[in-house]
């Protein structure tokens, strides 16, 4: 294989009329393009030029190379272009892998703004509740809980900092069956669940109060999966099938019309808000980058 970067030298050699201009051209040393063109004719073991001491001319060799190399090396100039301005400026295709709670609740506020402010980047959100390894799945970051983070990722908060484990029951549910008082008053209640793909329920629920923690084997009568079936449950709920745990913003519209009532809310958990995490890496691609500012810009 012919060393590349001997070809632009030939070429600018050929261009300039000689090894001086070319020189002058390049900011490099007339011996060295010289030396350059030498290796040249020794690798494809043909001459590429005829020199004297005061010019330079190809030889038929020389003129047919060149009459391929210059739209050739274009070509890889215009393909480098590319990669500088996928560098420089943001724009391409961004994947994310997000919990489906981080697509429901934390994503809409910050998507659309984004995407207007960057409008070359396409964005592609795959919403799960399996905790995949993102860059197995091909996707350039994650959004996850502090829990589920990895030790060798970097981690930039996003969302909400602090969100809440919520309960609720429409009226007409609690008007029937009670209104629990103390977490374990669920054991004889209908809760509906949730289960993860990799079969894990919901249940147990956590509650917390004054330092005390309580976790209750929640049971009922409709188990839906959490990547898709939480709009089900919720439903449900409306209709005064049982008590449904969630986040608290994913209830908070039904809350307040009054459609659900809160369940145990003094004994409502919090814990940390999500995080957006991503590999370590020092050159971050162009949309990525623009996204981890944009997020730490972000007023949430």
């Amino acid at each position: 294989m012919t060393d590349l970067d001997d070809l632009p030298e030939f070429q600018v050699v050929v261009r300039a009329g000689g090894f001086r201009d070319a020189a002058r051209l390049t900011g490099k040393s007339a011996s060295g393009l010289s030396e350059a063109v030498r290796r040249l004719e020794t690798r494809l073991g043909i001459r590429l030029l005829n020199r004297t001491t005061r010019s330079i001319a190809p030889t038929e060799a020389g003129r047919r190379l060149i009459e391929r190399l210059s739209p050739a090396l274009a070509e890889v100039e215009a393909a480098l272009g590319v990669v500088d301005g996928l560098r420089d400026t943001p724009a391409g295709t961004l994947r994310l892998n997000v919990p489906v709670a981080a697509a429901r609740l934390v994503l809409p506020r910050i998507v659309p703004p984004f995407l207007a402010a960057y409008p070359d980047i396409r964005l592609e959100v795959i919403a799960e509740d399996s905790f995949v390894d993102v860059l197995a799945e091909g996707c350039d970051a994650g959004i996850r809980y502090d829990e589920r983070l990895e030790q060798d990722m970097i981690a930039i908060p996003i969302g909400p900092r602090e969100q809440r484990f919520a309960a609720a029951a429409s009226p007409a549910y609690l008007d029937r069956a009670g209104r629990p008082t103390h977490p374990r008053d669920l054991l004889t209640h209908a809760c509906l669940l949730g289960r993860f793909r990799g079969g894990a329920l919901t249940s147990p629920w956590e509650f917390e109060k004054n330092g005390e923690i309580i976790k209750v084997e929640a049971t009922g009568p409709l188990i839906v999966s959490t990547a898709g079936g939480m709009d089900l449950a919720l439903q449900a709920a409306l209709d005064g099938t049982g008590i449904i745990g969630l986040f608290e913003e994913w209830l908070r519209p039904h809350l307040k019309d009054g459609r659900l009532e809160p369940v145990l809310a003094d004994w409502w958990q919090s814990f940390s808000g999500p995080f957006l995490y991503f590999p370590g890496r020092r050159h971050l691609p162009a949309p990525l980058r623009a996204f981890v500012d944009f997020a730490r810009a972000f007023r949430w």
